[in-house]
């Protein structure tokens, strides 16, 4: 089977379901923080890999000839779980633009973190030593996009999101 289907849902979630529920929350998703020094540098290795990830898994097969494949069968369900849970909390957030329900009590960016369990779980679909690299590649470069996301909710809400850091872990 070819891994190009374990993208459709994603790509269902966060484009269909994202702009279905809010077609703003679609705009605030795509939306990065202003970069500063070497974040300038993690976005476009963030964006590469993300691309890279995306084009690789379609000349990838699924290999049920292993137990990896039962794993990453689980790994990449609860991916695509927290992947939609976390965009419709996204997609609900109060008004003041802290969104401080949901998974969102849990984690600060419940989406990072499904993205990476979700493609976690593709790499072990595929057992592709290549795509875990990638995969590697792109959640290194995420966290630093993270750090100026983080950085701006600072500047922008201030002490509010200093006490929801003080709260809610970065990652889980």
């Amino acid at each position: 089977m070819n891994a190009f289907l374990t993208i459709i849902p994603l790509l269902l979630i966060r484009f269909g379901v994202l702009s279905i529920i809010d077609k703003n929350s679609l705009k605030r998703a795509a939306y990065f923080a202003p970069l500063i020094g070497g974040e300038k540098s993690a976005y476009w290795v963030y964006q590469i890999s993300n691309l890279l990830i995306f084009v690789y898994i379609c000349f990838l097969k699924i290999r049920t000839d292993s137990y990896l494949f039962y794993a990453g069968l689980v790994i990449y369900g609860i991916g695509v779980l927290l992947c939609f849970v976390s965009v419709i909390n996204f997609a609900e957030s109060e008004g003041n633009g802290i969104n401080l329900k949901g998974i969102y009590r849990i984690s600060r960016n419940p989406m990072y973190v499904a993205y990476f369990i979700y493609f976690l779980g593709c790499t072990m679909l595929t057992q592709s030593l290549p795509l875990l690299g990638i995969l590697v590649i792109f959640q290194i470069s995420a966290h630093w996009i993270i750090l100026s996301e983080e950085r701006w909710c600072v500047q922008k809400f201030g002490e509010e999101y200093i006490n929801y850091m003080n709260k809610v872990r970065r990652y889980i």
